[in-house]
């Protein structure tokens, strides 16, 4: 916040009592139209680090939240980016994709006064008691205390530049304007023939460039005195421009063997390297996917997810993510889980639309209007191209749903001998009478139910393992038949619009009729 003297000189207490509200609680547009005026308020200039960290300390003494809608950072990046901004750093983000990064770097447009004063007409942003522009300093020298002040909003003092390898010096620093110069008469030995960069232009503000590896090295060389010393040198002029900017880079690991590099000189300059990470635990992975989903509004009202199937969501992502088949160094985005579940919720709604029904739950063989939203998110190492994007998303579901089928009822595998039941005993018997069903992915809600209730022992079971029952015990019914399907108890195949069980031995046996069906 812009700093006050106690004193406002020749202006009366009321004015003075106005300027000081508005310049420290940044509520409003500050009323000051000259340079005389803002010399009288008391006004003193700030570089950008120095108002992010004084910002900071207010906030933290409040002890409010800095990085709303930030989610399972609290107690790792989001703490060293604070202690950053404490050191006047510039930062690097480092992570894979899908960790918040870009996000990050423009919350940190919070941390700014809400206005800052700047000569208007000037080309840089140029603060009117530190001019550094040769445009800003002529307006100052034919105006002198009449010069005029603008308003910068801090939404305006954020900049963003996605590193591309066709990203050139001319882009980010600047380059002689022939137009210009035969515009104003100048000859090119005159600096102000120069047209300035991105660079240039975000003096004052945070400037962020994603994916800073993808920059050619020469390009990065350019940054170098940018960051130390604030020279930059465009087609033999050399400029002594002091810029005052936030640097905040973002970089994916997979980018230093991939694509190039951050050269080293230039990652020596840059302070704070921070480390991000994906969601450590299912609950954190929940909260994020809820709040980033972008649902309709007859969406939210009529479509129910029940929460084992937003776990058994997350858990698709956390498999994908220690996969064998999935690569590892190119990482999972967290928007995998957030458009499965936007397609998760659009699969139930289409059937709810078809069956004219009021409202709909989601199932898990809704789970196969997700697999879109799988295999767009992931890529794959030999072995997962050899078997295909959608036989890698089945098996990841696959794996997700007998991690979630141990979770809540035994390993069929590892029943004890002493026993005195099979928990899966009625099931497998039911199946092994020639009794199969099919759980159709647009089967209204009544022929879905009435499907599970056929199934003998499969009510019981969950009733007697979970303690759950009614509308509830649905989602763990059809939780148990596939489980039970990946572990060999029962079969499980693909038919044309949903999933058919019946028992395993007869399903070995006719195999050959279902050729055309197996995935």
């Amino acid at each position: 916040m812009a700093k006050l003297t106690e004193n406002a000189g020749n202006h009366s207490s009321r004015f003075a009592f106005f300027l000081f509200f508005h310049l420290n609680t940044n509520r409003m547009h500050p009323n000051i139209q000259t340079l005389g005026q803002l010399k009288a308020s008391g006004y003193r200039p700030k570089s950008i680090k120095e108002e992010l960290r004084d910002n900071l300390v207010d906030i933290l003494r409040q002890r409010k939240k800095v990085f709303e809608g930030i989610i399972g950072f609290d107690d790792t990046v989001l703490p060293d980016i604070e202690r950053a901004v404490l050191s006047r750093h510039n930062i690097l983000l480092l992570g894979l994709r899908g960790q918040a990064k870009t996000r990050i770097a423009r919350l940190l447009v919070h941390l700014l006064d809400e206005y800052i004063p700047v000569v208007a007409g000037s080309e840089l942003n140029d603060d009117p008691m530190h001019p550094i522009s040769r445009r800003a300093i002529d307006i100052i020298a034919e105006h002198g205390d009449d010069t005029p002040v603008a308003w910068l909003h801090r939404d305006q003092r954020y900049v963003e530049k996605l590193a591309t390898p066709d990203v050139s010096v001319a882009d980010l620093i600047g380059d002689v304007d022939p137009i210009k110069a035969a515009t104003l008469k100048l000859p090119y030995s005159d600096e102000r023939v120069i047209h300035f960069g991105l660079v240039p232009h975000s003096h004052r503000s945070i400037f962020v460039i994603n994916e800073l590896p993808d920059l050619q090295a020469r390009i990065q060389v350019s940054l170098f005195n940018i960051l130390q010393e604030g020279d930059i040198q465009i087609r033999g002029f050399k400029l002594r421009l002091p810029l005052d900017i936030q640097f905040v880079f973002t970089a994916n690991p997979e980018d230093y063997t991939n694509r190039g590099s951050i050269i080293t000189p230039l990652k020596d300059r840059i302070e704070s390297q921070i480390l991000t990470h994906y969601p450590k635990t299912i609950e954190i992975a929940r909260k994020i996917t809820r709040q980033e989903a972008h649902l309709a509004a007859d969406q939210k009202a009529h479509i129910t997810v029940p929460d084992l199937l937003e776990v058994l969501l997350e858990r698709i992502a956390f498999t994908a993510r220690e996969s064998e088949l999935v690569d590892s160094k190119s990482g999972v985005s967290a928007r995998l889980s957030i458009s499965a579940y936007e397609n998760l919720v659009s699969t139930a709604e289409r059937r709810m639309l078809i069956n004219k029904e009021q409202k709909a739950s989601a199932r898990i063989t809704d789970f196969w209007g997700v697999v879109p939203a799988i295999t767009g998110k992931v890529e794959l190492v030999y072995e997962g191209e050899q078997e295909g994007p959608y036989q890698v998303a089945m098996h990841l579901l696959g794996t997700a749903l007998k991690e979630m089928f141990l979770a809540h009822f035994p390993n069929p595998d590892k029943l004890k001998k002493g026993r005195d039941t099979d928990p899966f005993g009625v099931i497998r018997a039911w199946f092994s009478g020639s009794n199969s069903i099919e759980l159709l992915i647009d089967a209204p809600e009544k022929d879905y139910r009435k499907a599970l209730d056929e199934v003998a022992g499969l009510r019981k079971l969950v009733e007697k393992e979970l303690a759950i029952t009614g509308e509830e015990a649905y989602p763990y019914m059809e939780l148990a038949l596939h489980g039970l399907a990946e572990f060999n108890v029962v079969n499980k195949d693909i038919v044309e619009a949903g999933v058919s069980f019946r028992d395993l031995l007869a399903g070995m046996l006719n195999d050959t009729d279902f050729d055309e069906d197996e995935y």
